[in-house]
């Protein structure tokens, strides 16, 4: 049993600019986490939770996009657009798993921040890198135990004759829609999914973000102000930017589905999102902007002598 991507352009000429355009965003993505995985682990600087954490979700991102742009790269040169059945619900247990472990991390982030900032005394002890690995192993074992039930009890249900997938590749909304069931409860249980893995992280970023604007508010100069803010603006965009896509693709009914619509949301959260991550985080970080100079420029050295 195969299903049969529909949203990929039949024309020559198209089929060559989306390989190429979804080529370089891909090469752009894996370069610049990368970048920043391999500047936090060469500078002694950088290894503190916050940065701990940031590289931790470089290194999701990497793989979050692995799952589905080379699928993508190689349905857009293909002839037949296919997926069996057992390829999309391993697609859709990595996707749906890592994109969650994506939304914790940054629910992760936003407690670093609120114990540094709140809690500066006591942030030393309180965030160990015992405690921040726990977090990070955490937060990828959630997100896939998540999405494995989920998808499981999306399988478990029967599927119409109609094979076909207005989308890219096999993500949950267009696969529901292929169910021939009741789909209200199904819709449900799906809601119940996304709530825990977006609504509840994003909650518990709200509530951080309030104990941190009153905390900072607190400081009395305006240079101490300024600094404890931009600490987290940057974390904040990467938030807005992620959450808002998760909440317009999972957090609403069925009848609100458009396939065009839909196609273009998922391609922000899949190429958009990850390739501006590293530049919000390295274009308000002076300190990560000074290490990536130095990491290129002693590359570019080194391969010059070589």
């Amino acid at each position: 049993m195969e299903f049969v991507f529909l949203a990929y352009p039949s024309q020559p000429e198209l089929r060559a600019l989306s390989f190429l355009g979804v080529s370089l965003v891909y090469t752009l993505i894996i370069t610049g986490n990368v970048l920043i995985i391999m500047a936090i682990q060469t500078e002694a600087r950088l290894h503190t939770p916050m940065y701990y954490f940031l590289g931790s979700l470089s290194g999701v991102e990497v793989c979050y996009t692995a799952v589905v742009v080379p699928h993508i790269l190689a349905n857009t040169l293909q002839s037949e657009k296919t997926i069996t059945l057992l390829g999309c619900a391993i697609q859709m247990i990595f996707l749906i798993g890592l994109g969650s472990a994506d939304c914790f991390l940054l629910a992760v982030m936003a407690y670093d921040r609120y114990v540094a900032i709140c809690h500066p005394l006591q942030y030393p002890l309180t965030m160990t890198f015992t405690l921040c690995g726990r977090l990070v192993m955490a937060s990828v074992v959630i997100g896939l135990f998540l999405s494995i039930q989920l998808v499981a009890f999306i399988f478990s249900l029967p599927f119409c004759r109609t094979r076909t997938i207005e989308h890219f590749f096999c993500d949950a909304p267009p696969v529901m829609r292929l169910v021939c069931a009741n789909s209200h409860i199904h819709e449900h249980s799906v809601l119940v999914a996304a709530t825990l893995a977006i609504a509840i992280p994003f909650f518990f970023i709200a509530t951080s973000y309030v104990f941190i604007v009153a905390a900072v508010l607190k400081i009395h100069s305006a240079a101490g102000r300024r600094r404890a803010f931009s600490t987290c603006s940057s974390h904040l965009s990467v938030v807005l930017l992620q959450y808002g896509c998760c909440a317009f693709m999972y957090l609403r009914p069925s009848s609100s589905y458009y396939p065009k619509q839909d196609q273009f949301i998922s391609l922000v959260y899949i190429l958009g999102t990850p390739v501006l991550n590293p530049l919000i985080y390295t274009l308000r970080n002076s300190d990560m902007k000074g290490t990536l100079g130095r990491l290129l420029t002693r590359n570019c050295l080194s391969h010059y002598n070589y």
